[in-house]
């Protein structure tokens, strides 16, 4: 086994959200590197199917789990039993998120309530449901994935942006909470990155968002999976309640 794969063997890790996009990209690098993925999606089975199909064909091994992050009853009671097969989740990536935008005098009360359930209420119901197997292991790896729309905002996603912020202000009090059991915990913050959203708007959007991009192109979801599995690693056992910008410039 090559030093690569040796990276997370015998490690588990959950990764929500990780049918496709982002998630999909940290599901297929930390299995590459020797995890075992439990890939979380909420309605697309077959996509979260797909990406297990692709992570076996390359030598990964992991497996579905379907249920709603957002749900806090089903999470805990699903995240227990995989804890309880496999002897605790080392590392837990927060990734699953969904955009409901319009305009703040147009939003309406489940625009904002939905979004807030998966991209907050989610982060929490997942995060607690991990914490306590970390605790007794001593050990273990949590990673938020936020957005810099949590940084500077947007207009039309004051619900959005807010839950972002907020998951930053979540992610500083657990890490501090946290870290005396050996518990790191981390957050990503990606700019616009190449993920269906980015490939359906306009080209005339696509230009402008591009000029303002130091670097001069949309990130790779590759790009941040990376910096994921960095930040799961033992090489980032120093670092902590860290918000790390993966954004190609545009807001530094």
């Amino acid at each position: 086994m090559s030093e690569d794969k040796k990276g997370f063997a015998d490690q588990t890790a959950l990764i929500t959200g990780g049918s496709r996009g982002i998630g999909k990209s940290v599901a297929k690098k930390l299995a590459s590197q020797g995890a075992y993925v439990f890939i979380n999606y909420t309605n697309n089975e077959q996509a979260a199917e797909q990406t297990l199909e692709e992570i076996e064909q390359a030598g990964g091994n992991g497996r579905v789990v379907g249920f709603d992050v957002s749900d806090f009853t089903e999470t805990q009671s699903i995240i227990e039993a995989l804890s309880d097969e496999f002897g605790g989740i080392q590392i837990l990536v927060n990734n699953a998120g969904i955009r409901n935008d319009g305009l703040l005098v147009r939003m309406t009360e489940k625009d904002w309530d939905c979004v807030m359930d998966i991209n907050l209420k989610g982060v929490f119901n997942c995060t607690r449901a991990v914490c306590g197997g970390m605790i007794r292991n001593g050990y273990g790896r949590i990673i938020n994935i936020t957005s810099t729309a949590g940084e500077v905002g947007n207009p039309g996603q004051s619900n959005y942006s807010a839950s972002k912020a907020a998951v930053m202000g979540f992610t500083k009090s657990t890490a501090r909470e946290l870290s005396s059991a050996g518990i790191t915990v981390n957050a990503v913050s990606p700019g616009f990155v190449e993920t269906d959203i980015i490939r359906d708007i306009p080209e005339d959007m696509r230009k402008k968002y591009l000029e303002a991009i130091p670097l001069g192109r949309f990130g790779r979801v590759e790009d941040i999976s990376s910096v994921v599995c960095f930040l799961a690693s033992g090489t980032a056992s120093y670092v902590t309640g860290e918000v790390v910008k993966v954004n190609g410039g545009i807001y530094m």
